[in-house]
């Protein structure tokens, strides 16, 4: 199967005139335009056809846009391979943990009102965190331990420990794990739970968690804590805030909690790696899930939206251009710069990369061991879905199929060294691209 190319400009004008949902697509440019070398993203098309041509990955589409403009936009193979339905630009992705940023954004954007701020303990919006415990793991010699001892926590949760994910709240694996699962609690997916957020969440306060506020580094449900933070700040749930506040001023058209039932032959299948071949992933739970015929009943900041390149894209480039997005401002630049510094020291990778509010960040490329440039950020989602923003090279690069688990895949990191390859002209050097490096 060979790839389903765009031919930049003259595809997406001419998608943009049949389907009115990509006419708000990022501009588009031919890659010298921006600094980037034609002939070496090509390396990115023979990387993805060799992945799928060896059954590694049913298919993909990638992104990679600078100052603003695509320059690459391709979609590899299959989006379906039972139906042989191939992947399109436009085709939607269960983003995951993609989803954590777009949460990111609206709470800042309710720090910038002044409606909550950043040490604020969460109890003041969810009474129920007012007095949580956590679990302290039994010393027991060598080996695993599965006993635990319960100890109040010994302070509050704030709002920036959610944000940065060192509020002790896991996903509750590991030892918590049987507590977890009694409460119907266990792991990230919503989709298919009768409950709203809020329901979930107020449950998760009276369960223990697994380190002390400000201890370290824990990824679970933090963000999504951070949801039903922002429903009770602004009094609209999340769906409704996000739409209003954030997708419909950035023109993100197809980006959703759920997918609109006319557009469910645009959603990607789930597959998974099993013994060195790909199966398509079961119809319930974390496989292709609930996401269109499920209960539509919870909204979970923390891995519950749908999207496409294209739209997530568009929320990428108003990050990069410090909150602004075609003259509609979400944030300031100074709150943006807050977000993207690291707010843990060495807590996070061992001190190999920071953590923002957020976001992953490159502090230094010699201990990321990956290119990249310093104050580059990003995350990824569960379902094999990665992004992230390079300020200083006005980049930015999507990454989006539906892999789960994905065998320990190393596709991602591939794409991550051929978008930087691909850069001819760098920012780094600014003699040599005075007439590119800050534009706008």
């Amino acid at each position: 199967m060979k790839p389903y190319r765009v031919a930049f400009v003259g595809f997406l004008l001419s998608l943009a005139l049949a389907a009115p949902a990509l006419a708000q697509w990022l501009p588009v440019a031919e890659p010298e335009q921006v600094g980037l070398s034609s002939e070496r993203l090509e390396r990115i098309d023979a990387l993805m056809q060799e992945y799928v041509d060896a059954g590694k990955i049913a298919g993909a589409v990638t992104l990679v846009a600078r100052y603003g403009r695509i320059a690459q936009l391709e979609g590899y193979s299959y989006a379906d391979m039972e139906s042989g339905r191939e992947m399109a630009p436009d085709v939607v992705f269960r983003i995951a943990s993609m989803t954590k940023a777009v949460t990111s954004v609206a709470v800042m954007m309710l720090v910038e009102e002044g409606r909550l701020s950043l040490s604020d303990p969460v109890s003041r919006y969810i009474p129920a965190f007012r007095n949580t415990s956590v679990a302290i793991r039994d010393e027991e010699g060598p080996g695993e331990s599965t006993g635990y001892t319960i100890v109040p926590a010994e302070r509050e949760i704030t709002v920036r420990d959610l944000l940065t994910h060192t509020s002790g709240i896991s996903y509750g694996t590991g030892f918590v794990e049987e507590l977890y699962k009694n409460a119907g609690l266990y792991f990230w997916y919503f989709a298919d739970k009768q409950e709203p957020i809020g329901a979930s969440m107020e449950k998760l306060a009276g369960l223990p968690f697994v380190a002390q506020p400000g201890e370290r580094f824990v990824y679970g449900f933090s963000t999504d804590v951070l949801g039903y933070v922002v429903e009770r700040v602004s009094g609209m749930n999340l769906a409704e805030f996000f739409q209003t506040r954030i997708l419909d001023p950035l023109g993100m058209r197809d980006t959703h909690f759920y997918l609109p039932p006319e557009k469910r032959n645009r959603l990607a299948a789930v597959y998974s790696a099993s013994e060195g071949a790909l199966v398509r992933a079961p119809d319930e739970g974390l496989g292709q899930g609930a996401y269109v015929d499920g209960p539509r009943a919870s909204y979970s900041g923390g891995a519950g939206l749908l999207s496409t390149a294209g739209d997530y894209a568009r929320f990428l480039q108003m990050l990069l251009g410090g909150g602004e997005l075609d003259g509609v401002r979400l944030l300031g630049p100074k709150t943006v710069q807050l977000m993207t510094s690291n707010h843990v020291g060495d807590l996070y990778a061992e001190g190999d990369f920071g953590f923002g509010l957020g976001f992953e960040i490159v502090t230094d490329v010699g201990s990321a061991g990956r290119m990249g440039t310093p104050g580059a950020y990003g995350w990824g989602g569960a379902y094999y879905t990665l992004y992230w923003v390079d300020p200083l090279e006005g980049l930015l690069a999507v990454f989006m199929a539906q892999l789960l688990p994905t065998g320990g895949l190393d596709l991602q990191d591939k794409f991550r060294t051929l978008v930087y390859q691909a850069i001819v002209e760098s920012c780094q050097q600014p003699r040599e691209t005075s007439e590119l490096c800050g534009a706008p």
